[in-house]
């Protein structure tokens, strides 16, 4: 696991340790000395700590004038053991909320693992982003199955055409312009 990276192409654009609005402002992340784990294995040291033992993340991009940011996620999301959702709703989710960002583009292709507890968090963020949306790309077929048990798709939109979004491939406000088309045909006139 060492060796998967976040996503760096549009590490010119933004960066969140750089950036006074960002939750993560200040974070310092080595380059060389490798520190956080997972069940044991060392992750990348550009993962950025959330306060849980199993979920890790980068903020690939912010825009606050547009309201959206993009979020990539390691490890296993485990709200049943360690309350995964809770931490990221409080020390990472709340504070761009409040700083105007009310679109989310969450990235799982490196989640290995989802359990699920109840979903009040979840509707909490839901509740926090009125106007907005939390889309899921890339995901893990099994991942989403197990997020459906416990009803997150009334909360979070993925599968479908969110599937077929190659993201790497565009640059971060072109992404959100794709996405919230896709979700807007979804939502409907």
């Amino acid at each position: 696991m060492h060796t998967i990276e976040p996503f760096y192409n549009w590490i010119d654009n933004y960066y969140a340790s750089e950036d006074p609005r960002s939750p993560l402002y200040g974070a310092e992340n080595s380059l060389s000395q490798y520190t956080n784990t997972i069940y044991g294995y060392y992750i990348h040291p550009q993962w950025d700590d959330i306060d849980s033992e199993t979920l890790f993340l980068k903020i690939l991009y912010a825009d606050y004038e547009l309201g959206f940011t993009v979020i990539e996620f390691i490890g296993e999301w485990n709200d049943t053991l360690h309350n995964d959702i809770m931490k990221l709703k409080r020390n990472i989710i709340d504070p761009l909320v409040h700083e105007g960002i009310s679109h989310f583009i969450i990235i799982g292709e490196n989640v290995f693992n989802f359990h699920g507890s109840d979903d009040s968090y979840y509707e909490e963020w839901f509740e926090d982003i009125e106007e907005g949306w939390i889309a899921a790309l890339g995901f893990q077929d099994f991942v989403i199955d197990e997020m459906k048990n416990y009803n997150l798709d009334y909360y979070i939109n993925y599968g479908g055409s969110l599937e077929q979004v190659p993201w790497r491939t565009f640059a971060p406000k072109r992404l959100f312009e794709l996405v919230n088309s896709l979700i807007q045909k979804r939502l409907g006139p």
